[in-house]
């Protein structure tokens, strides 16, 4: 067998019960694996929070057989047609239902491939589940999402801070047995930064591992390694990338964000564009202040910022 490289294929969790999510959650997968089977789900979510890993935690647990589908890689109509056919038409050699894992399902084609799994679902019912896991369940046909039992993978409240905890626990070990030496308050500092993306924080820590060594010189690397992956999504007009990176760096707070594009304008904006790109933070950084959603607002400046703004070619 082939030694995992990855650290978050190496430690993943192989039960529902060491996974890293909210008690709810746990409760009601481990509740599908005492039935024996599940129903067809949906999970949604932000990046990295587990809701693969909880899917094949379960399904290891009932001993399904299953596949997995990156949706965003081979999520064309005719992967549907061969591969997820043959396998939701033939018989498990357990003798028990199977499964299909369809990860981010929100890049099907809704047009084409959508509702071909539509019909998928219920003409192979009988002897296949489907299990798809999206980013935005808003880009998932309301037919499909119909089809499934809804489960949102939402961090908040009281829970934020035991699971963040526990993730810490969860990192010390890991970091112990790759003899990694590090520095706890940095540790502690990338899990509140990334949070609850825990992939994200296992890849950041494992690329920084290299080095022997964790501490704080990391910290100024992760932010400028960051933010220039803003400033490229920026460049390139690339919305859904620079959406994610919202979600995933600035979306409860945009403070930050704001006054680091307007501290560095010179380096990544084309000079004429400044002016425009200070008259619109300006106007978000107020709007911040009212809003329901601080992500939205958020996007919705960086957005504006690609439209009318011309930004320079990281490295430039």
């Amino acid at each position: 067998m082939t030694e995992k490289v990855l650290w978050v294929e190496k430690y993943r969790p192989a039960t529902i019960d060491e996974c890293v999510l909210p008690a709810n959650i746990k409760k009601m997968f481990n509740q599908f694996v005492t039935k024996g089977e599940s129903p067809n789900l949906l999970l949604s979510g932000g990046p990295g929070v587990g809701k693969t890993t909880i899917a094949k935690a379960m399904l290891e647990q009932m001993g399904c057989t299953y596949m997995v589908i990156n949706a965003s890689m081979y999520g064309n109509i005719d992967v549907l047609r061969t591969d997820i056919k043959r396998f939701a038409t033939t018989m498990s050699l357990t003798g028990g239902r199977k499964y299909v894992i369809l990860d981010e399902a929100d890049y099907l084609n809704p047009q084409s491939t959508q509702p071909a799994l539509r019909n998928f679902i219920e003409e192979f019912s009988d002897n296949c589940g489907f299990i798809l896991t999206c980013n935005y369940p808003a880009k998932i046909l309301k037919e499909l999402r119909s089809r499934c039992t809804e489960v949102e993978f939402k961090v908040g409240g009281p829970d934020k801070m035991k699971l963040a905890k526990e993730f810490f626990e969860t990192v010390k070990n890991i970091l112990a047995a790759e003899h990694v030496e590090y520095d706890p308050k940095v540790v502690s500092a990338l899990i509140v930064r990334y949070f609850p993306d825990f992939r994200r924080v296992l890849n950041e820590l494992q690329g920084y591992s290299a080095v022997g060594l964790i501490d704080t010189g990391i910290l100024t690397q992760v932010d400028d390694i960051a933010f220039e992956q803003l400033i490229t999504h920026l460049h390139k007009r690339d919305f859904d990338g620079m959406r994610k990176w919202v979600a995933g760096n600035a979306a409860g707070d945009s403070t930050e964000l704001f006054r680091r594009l307007f501290d560095t304008a010179v380096k990544y904006v084309e000079p004429t564009a400044i002016p425009q790109l200070v008259v619109t933070i300006g106007e978000y950084q107020y709007k911040a202040a009212f809003v329901a959603d601080l992500e939205i607002n958020t996007v919705a400046c960086m957005t504006e910022l690609m439209s009318d703004v011309a930004f320079k070619k990281v490295g430039a």
